[in-house]
């Protein structure tokens, strides 16, 4: 497991995105980037996640930030979720856990007693220079996004 600290190099990705695109940091370089890191497309937090970036999408979208949103689904699985609810944030599909991975997210978790290897709600903002500037870990969906949006806001200005 990657420990990564704020200041560090954003490692770089390559993956498939929804739409049949595919989705890479170094497109991003120069941009503000918001990377969330989520379990399972179509769970209630996950959903709720997602829906509120993209709610706030517009004001990201203002201030030149890119919304990114990284699970272990499929390209098509999140097609779906995104059509199901009108979600306008960019997904990429980990399916061989290289971002994850490389971000330190894939984790062994527990649940009732039962060990297993999932993802461990994260998300981080990277600078104009593709470094990481903020880390929020193990991450409570409430008020997430908004949280999200104030100290990417206070970095693009």
């Amino acid at each position: 497991m990657t420990n990564i600290k704020v200041g560090d190099p954003a490692p770089n990705f390559d993956l498939p995105g929804d739409g049949g695109t595919r989705v890479s940091l170094a497109a991003h370089r120069g941009d503000i980037v918001v990377l969330f890191f989520y379990p399972k497309d179509d769970t209630t937090a996950c959903t709720t996640e997602a829906i509120d970036f993209s709610g706030l999408k517009p004001q990201f979208d203002a201030l030149g930030i890119a919304l990114i949103g990284i699970s272990p689904d499929s390209a098509k699985k999140h097609d779906k979720f995104k059509a199901k609810h009108a979600l306008t944030v960019t997904l990429a599909a980990d399916e061989e856990r290289t971002a994850l991975e490389a971000y330190g997210v894939w984790v062994e978790k527990s649940m009732y007693g039962r060990k297993y290897m999932g993802v461990e709600r994260t998300t981080l903002l990277i600078d104009r220079e593709g470094r990481i500037a903020r880390i929020w870990n193990k991450v409570k969906v409430r008020d997430h996004a908004s949280e999200v949006l104030e100290a990417a806001r206070e970095l693009a200005t």
